[in-house]
């Protein structure tokens, strides 16, 4: 299995502070249960359990749904489901694919061609929520070739058969534990897709971690929230992102 499926050391800090994830879910408020209490529970496969795939997990536990965590470090995985309790699992990436109804893809954009080939059936047909992000100087040459050809065409070829939107890209893991569910304007998730019923799976689970989701466009729109671009990195308002796709040049 490819190399660029583990999630590197920093996952570790990542376990120690999942217990004050969940604390600080709780702090949701009323808006925030009765989302959850409206959620009709899925099957989340993640393959990529670091930053950001542990935080989102964490979250759509808390909403209701059942995950399964997944990288090359399952000892890693087993003691994150233990740590986050009910309805957390863990597992291989194959079993992953095969248990979610929806998958989160979150690794670095190197490892989705091997990924492809080793998933291959498991992920056809289904919704794929895609936060890989091409940065050349981790991921080489095929990096920049994803940009030029546009990341969200990009992702697409290397997973065939998904249903794929990019989602939860341009919006840091911290951002994502520290502002979830806050009071007032939410942060918004921009998506990009070409499948809309893919698109309205996507805006749910966005909402039901506690964000505002923004459907952008369809995937040939993707490198409008790469790195570098005035919408990448920040945690904007959905009246905010939409000023920051504008300016984009």
């Amino acid at each position: 299995m490819n190399r660029y499926y583990s999630v590197k050391s920093s996952r570790r800090g990542f376990l120690l502070s999942a217990g004050a994830i969940l604390a600080g879910l709780a702090l949701g408020g009323m808006t925030g249960s009765l989302r959850a209490a409206e959620t009709v529970p899925q099957k989340i496969g993640i393959i990529g359990s670091g930053r950001i795939g542990g935080t989102l997990g964490g979250l759509w536990l808390k909403a209701g749904h059942e995950v399964m965590f997944s990288s090359l470090d399952l000892e890693y995985d087993k003691a994150l489901a233990a740590r986050l309790g009910a309805g957390a699992h863990a597992g291989t990436p194959s079993e992953a694919a095969a248990f979610g109804e929806v998958l989160l893809i979150s690794v670095p954009y190197a490892a989705l061609p091997q990924l492809g080939r080793d998933l291959g059936d498991s992920i056809k047909g289904k919704v794929v929520l895609d936060t890989c992000n091409p940065i050349p100087a981790r991921d080489g040459e095929m990096a920049n070739e994803a940009r030029a050809t546009g990341t969200g065409v990009m992702s697409a070829r290397l997973l065939p058969g998904a249903r794929l939107v990019r989602a939860f890209n341009s919006v840091g893991y911290a951002k994502l534990q520290s502002e979830a569910h806050r009071t007032g304007e939410r942060v918004a998730i921009p998506l990009v897709g070409d499948d809309a019923q893919a698109l309205s799976t996507a805006q749910r689970l966005v909402q039901e971690a506690g964000f505002d989701a923004v459907v952008v466009g369809p995937l040939a729109r993707a490198g409008e929230l790469d790195p570098g671009t005035p919408a990448f990195g920040k945690a904007l308002t959905a009246v905010e992102l939409r000023r920051a796709l504008t300016a984009a040049p």
